[in-house]
């Protein structure tokens, strides 16, 4: 009888255990895509969730996002198995563009995000936020290409609407929306603009 006992304990224990560990509570403004085996299985809703432990395992993404390290913005790349679905700002630090009359400017711009499908974002790009940032860059530097200078300034909304164009149409593809993209500051050289106020 007490062996029976002691069975039926440490069995009770075991399903307890793995109760515990296939227990997974996901906050409201996040998502947690769940591979069984290697292979899609689920996305998490908010709320309490329950896996099968050591066969059901959350998939990780790589995440580039931007520190302010003495002065300079560095990126860090983490490896995180929860992603926001609230609408996220992306801040790239300014990057060099030369516009049609060959000036060399700076541009800083911020774009704005947010993640509708995880599972499209989990596997249709290695580095969701590299991918978005690098085709803004580019975007970006494409538009700004096609200008001059004093055309430039006055064109800020125009820009901003073509770019929004263009991470729509990939987002779409990496379960992103994309909601706003702003050219935050757009920088002269020294010279140029020396010359501008004669």
């Amino acid at each position: 009888m007490d062996m029976m006992l002691v069975i039926a304990l440490v069995f009770t224990v075991l399903v307890l255990a793995l109760v515990i560990k296939g227990l997974m509570i996901v906050q409201q403004s996040e998502a947690v895509v769940i591979e069984r085996l290697g292979s899609y299985q689920k996305t998490l809703s908010p709320g309490i969730n329950w896996i099968i432990p050591f066969v059901d395992k959350p998939r990780s993404i790589k995440v580039r996002r931007y520190q302010a390290i003495g002065g300079e913005n560095v990126p860090v790349v983490q490896e995180e198995a929860r992603f926001g679905r609230r609408e996220t700002v992306l801040d790239f630090p300014g990057q060099s563009v030369i516009t049609a009359d060959n000036v060399s400017v700076t541009v800083n711009g911020a774009l704005y995000f947010q993640v509708i499908d995880p599972e499209r974002a989990v596997y249709q790009t290695e580095n969701l936020i590299q991918a978005i940032e690098i085709l803004a860059k580019t975007s970006l530097r494409s538009e700004v290409g096609k200008m001059e200078l004093d055309k430039l300034f006055e064109a800020r909304q125009e820009i901003n609407d073509k770019l929004q164009l263009v991470m729509d149409g990939a987002g779409n593809k990496w379960g992103v929306k994309v909601t706003r993209v702003e050219i935050q500051d757009i920088v002269i050289p020294a010279e140029v603009e020396d010359a501008m106020r004669k």
